[in-house]
């Protein structure tokens, strides 16, 4: 196997690897308020995951640019909640169109034509559009610090309030989301995406 020591790597060379290789991440599209302006901002991360099920937690991470917090990170920090969409081939040109970088007091909703729709708990807005969505609260919040204790990244840790599904793909007397017919898209490396193409079950062994 080709070997590589970490320590000898650039940021882009780790950038590289990490996404080259844990693929495919699932996108959490997120939008937040600006509580000094009340814009709303939009934007998709791919450093995403569930945390925990008896209290229903998920992560978001937040990479700064140049020690500098990003959107998203400071309304998390500020307002303490948003909308988590799950994002498949219906809404990839908005989404994708979000991940522009604007000034703070710009919105990056202004150039899609999505809908907004008001939340049931959280006064951020979220996007109609989207096939699947989240209300989430802000749970907790680690500054994750590099070997200097320079923050690297916002590491948000959010609580699932309220469960928003598209009716075709949620079977509500089995309380089964169909993942072929939501056909979500997952982020590879560069600007490749991916959709599922088949799905394969298999038991768990009992002892």
């Amino acid at each position: 196997m080709l070997f590589y020591s970490a320590k000898e790597l650039t940021t882009k060379q780790h950038y590289k690897f990490l996404t080259g290789s844990i693929i495919p991440r699932p996108i959490a599209w997120i939008t937040t308020i600006n509580q000094e302006t009340n814009i709303v901002n939009a934007a998709p991360f791919s450093y995403f995951n569930v945390v925990a099920k008896d209290l229903p937690l998920v992560s978001l991470s937040i990479n700064r640019n140049n020690q500098k917090i990003k959107d998203t990170a400071r309304n998390l920090l500020q307002q303490k909640e948003g909308v988590i969409h799950l994002v498949n081939d219906k809404v990839l040109a908005e989404m994708n169109q979000t991940s522009a970088s604007l000034p703070a007091d710009e919105s990056e909703l202004a150039k899609t034509s999505l809908t907004l729709v008001d939340s049931q708990e959280v006064t951020v807005p979220a996007i109609l559009d989207a096939p699947i969505r989240f209300e989430v609260r802000l749970h907790q919040h680690i500054p994750v610090k590099d070997h200097n204790d320079t923050i690297i990244s916002d590491l948000f840790i959010l609580e699932v309030l309220n469960y928003h599904f598209e009716e075709n793909l949620f079977d509500p007397e089995n309380e089964y989301i169909d993942p072929l017919t939501f056909d979500p898209l997952a982020r590879l490396a560069g600007a490749t995406y991916s959709h599922i193409a088949g799905t394969l079950d298999l038991e768990r062994p009992t002892k």
